[in-house]
């Protein structure tokens, strides 16, 4: 049965995209969730593309990309993404995971004729993974939220750029086929493009970390005079910052699209349990504190679901939307842990083992309050522009 999930509002070519990738994820993916090759640091490329084959048989690879190579609204996205979300290897076959999914976006928008015939047709048909290199090691002094303490350096050599720096977190860097890498030149923030694998873009290792759902893991990478054609950057030096921003906010908000799937799945599952399981003489849901718990997840959940969609309307009106993707970033990964919680909560010992995806959900969910800016950042930011408003307001 499908999830009873948003219909309000959203174009026909979207339910019907939607619904398609719904029922693929629950029939063929979710059957693959205990397989062994689901590792430590993410499903392994052969898992990966014996998904992507099924997707690309069922036709719904990539599916947020028309075949024109048009991109759904941002509205539409989400209702797709969603439900490519219902199972944490469902945006992995479907290839609408991160940070794929932000980087062909990134690539479609800003990127010259040549470099998206270069990169994208690879990507979008799910036959190259890449990756995003900006996060650098804090031991160092490197960017993580502040992108202005970034270390790496690109210098012209001739009609070359040579990069050297440190990177780390970079989610799917092994394994990738392309890379798009964030360094400082004397104008201010660059942004290159680069084929994978590089010799001089080293993977020092491989980071063990609390979430197990991205191909490739997370690394720490080292970046020994890397020599990049000057056409592969995109735009001019100094304008890093600028395309960065393009990304950014639909970055956000596709991490809230994927995710809402996940509670809503791993709530479907709590709540089955509830229904089923029999303690002190009925059922674990007729007892008000189990219960309530189920009640107040619905709640979270509709509530989450109805501010992505704001933000994408957001989006979609053309406005950058810096502000609505922190609070919805917040909102919805604060409601979405509260959710998961209550889901291992519901389950008891249940819901702490790997039987079933809620223990993986509750963890990819903790990581996702940090992923793409940690709660206090985004407070921060929305409190600095609150007294940017009031000077405005007040001024004179």
């Amino acid at each position: 049965m499908n999830s009873q999930l948003e219909r309000h509002g959203i174009s026909q070519r979207a339910l019907d995209i939607a619904d398609k990738v719904e029922d693929f994820v629950r029939t063929q993916v979710v059957p693959f969730e205990g397989d062994p090759r689901c590792g430590a640091h993410g499903p392994s490329d052969d898992l990966g593309n014996e998904l992507k084959a099924l997707a690309r048989s069922a036709g719904v690879m990539t599916p947020h990309i028309l075949e024109d190579g048009g991109h759904l609204t941002q509205r539409e996205t989400a209702a797709v993404l969603i439900r490519s979300g219902l199972s944490p290897l469902g945006p992995l076959a479907c290839h609408t995971c991160a940070p794929d999914e932000g980087n062909m976006f990134l690539l479609g928008k800003v990127a010259s004729p040549e470099l998206k015939e270069r990169f994208l047709p690879r990507m979008i048909d799910g036959t190259m993974r890449s990756a995003f290199f900006m996060t650098e090691p804090a031991e160092e002094g490197g960017a993580g939220s502040d992108p202005s303490m970034m270390m790496t350096t690109c210098k012209m050599d001739g009609n070359h750029w040579v990069i050297n720096g440190r990177k780390t977190y970079i989610t799917g860097a092994d394994g990738a086929g392309m890379g798009i890498i964030m360094a400082k030149s004397d104008d201010g923030a660059c942004i290159f493009l680069v084929d994978l694998p590089d010799p001089a873009i080293h993977i020092e290792r491989v980071l063990d970390t609390i979430d197990s759902s991205m191909p490739g893991g997370h690394s720490v990478i080292a970046i020994d005079n890397l020599r990049v054609p000057a056409d592969q950057m995109l735009g001019a030096s100094g304008e890093g910052f600028k395309y960065a921003q393009v990304r950014l906010a639909p970055a956000r908000l596709s991490h809230c699209m994927r995710w809402l799937g996940a509670c809503v799945r791993a709530n479907e599952i709590a709540s089955d349990y509830a229904n089923r399981r029999m303690a002190f003489g009925k059922p674990l849901v007729d007892h008000e504190g189990v219960g309530f718990m189920l009640a107040e997840n619905l709640m979270d959940l509709k509530q989450a679901e109805l501010m992505t969609y704001w933000c994408a309307d957001v989006l979609d009106r053309g406005e950058q939307g810096g502000a609505e993707s922190s609070m919805t970033k917040v909102a919805v990964s604060e409601a979405l842990m509260r959710v998961a919680d209550r889901c291992v909560q519901c389950m008891g010992g249940q819901g702490v083992t790997s039987d079933t995806i809620v223990e993986q959900v509750f963890r990819e969910i903790r990581a996702f309050r940090i992923y793409d800016g940690p709660t206090e950042v985004h407070k921060w930011s929305l409190a600095k522009k609150i007294k940017r408003d009031w000077k405005t307001e007040n001024a004179g």
